[in-house]
């Protein structure tokens, strides 16, 4: 092991871990625990990521420092960035910019159907611009997309979703419930990461999470049906389509159909009011 720590082992509210004070924990998972901290130096609240210890091994960190380098390269206003990643008193720790939000906590409350699309654009922008320089995000899910002022979305994780996912790939690859068919089968591709982002345009605009075996219409598609123009209709159907084959390459051919799509559902409501 690459840290020593013991398994299980939270950090608590007004820890120190160097430079950083604990405030709280902020959500926990199969890889990490995520923490926000105050940074008492800069004078500036983050977001730590604190991988399990007893995943961190001397080949995950190799792995974590060829994702680092990669993905420090994505210089884009939708993809969160990553401060640093540092191993801080025996601690794997990655910081990043800590938002207001997650995606999780706001769809807790109804969303517009403006609202819902303006975020939806924000996160394949994101998308799209990964998949470009061939980068796949391997886990593309509500609690990886940050919402800052302004509903300002970032995608996060990127890099350190593959890294988990070959690090956890004996406990299933991706999160369950949010990722394609194939992804499940340990196949993930740019078309995985379409599906789940489908999944999730699904959930804003109807309220619905689609599940297993994702067959159409879908829980919620007569709400859809009446919310949007029938090409946003179409769209969906495309992306969350279990054969791979079937849906859009990649989030950069996603984004244009998305786009059409936006501009046919804006008439519909504008004619609608």
């Amino acid at each position: 092991m690459a840290t020593g720590r013991r398994k299980g082992v939270r950090l608590r509210a007004r820890q120190r871990v160097g430079k950083y004070r604990i405030e709280g924990r902020l959500g926990d998972g199969g890889f990490a625990h995520v923490y926000r901290a105050m940074d008492t130096i800069e004078g500036v609240r983050v977001a730590l990521k604190v991988p399990h210890a007893e995943l961190i091994t001397d080949e995950v960190l190799r792995d974590f420092r060829n994702e680092v380098r990669i993905t420090a390269k994505l210089d884009h206003p939708n993809i969160l960035p990553l401060k640093d990643a540092s191993i801080i008193e025996g601690r794997f720790v990655l910081t990043y910019p800590l938002g207001e939000r997650s995606l999780t906590d706001r769809l807790q409350k109804r969303i517009s159907v403006t609202a819902a699309l303006d975020l939806a654009e924000q996160m394949l922008e994101a998308l799209a611009y990964a998949h470009a320089q061939r980068i796949v995000h391997c886990d593309v899910k509500p609690d990886n997309v940050i919402l800052f002022k302004d509903n300002h979305l970032r995608l996060a994780d990127f890099g350190i979703a593959k890294v988990a996912q070959n690090t956890l790939k004996g406990r299933g690859t991706g999160t369950v419930g949010h990722m394609a068919p194939e992804q499940a089968m340990g196949k993930p591709s740019k078309r995985s990461d379409v599906f789940s982002a489908g999944l999730i345009i699904y959930r804003m605009l109807t309220s619905k999470w689609p599940e297993w075996p994702y067959e159409w219409p879908l829980p919620g598609h007569e709400r859809l049906r009446g919310k949007v123009h029938p090409e946003m209709v179409r769209f969906l159907k495309r992306s969350l389509d279990v054969s791979q084959r079937k849906r859009f390459r990649d989030a950069e051919q996603m984004l244009e159909a998305f786009e059409r799509a936006r501009r046919a559902t804006e008439r519909y409501l504008a004619r609608k009011r």
